[in-house]
């Protein structure tokens, strides 16, 4: 199954967060570019063209699903996304592949793993 994501490797930084953001529960734009902002501690913030032509890519590659608002009271322009199960598999795979880099660069800089 690997062999299926590696067409979609290395993900950018922006799908990468998006892909995060989307792990723990379905989310509209606003709320996607809010979670962004929280995981990267404001160190990185996606706006509105790059997130929507991200999600716009990571939709038609079958990565992100998307669905109508989930309650009456949201607005029904309100459209959530939610990561695919082989969105899934390609953010686990990334994160493999992302670990294994940082696991070379520690070897070749001889700096020893941070303890949890």
């Amino acid at each position: 199954m690997k062999e299926a994501f590696d067409q979609f490797l290395p993900l950018s930084a922006a799908e990468l967060h998006i892909l995060l953001a989307l792990t723990s529960d379905d989310r509209h734009g606003y709320g996607i570019m809010r979670e962004v902002a929280r995981q990267s501690e404001g160190r990185y913030k996606l706006g509105p063209a790059t997130l929507y032509d991200n999600l716009q890519k990571l939709l038609d590659r079958g990565i992100v699903e998307e669905r109508p608002a989930r309650a009456p009271e949201d607005d029904p322009r309100r459209r959530y996304y939610r990561i695919s199960r082989f969105g899934r598999g390609l953010l686990a795979t990334e994160i493999a592949r992302l670990e294994g880099l940082v696991r070379e660069a520690r070897l070749r800089l001889n700096i020893r793993p941070e303890r949890a």
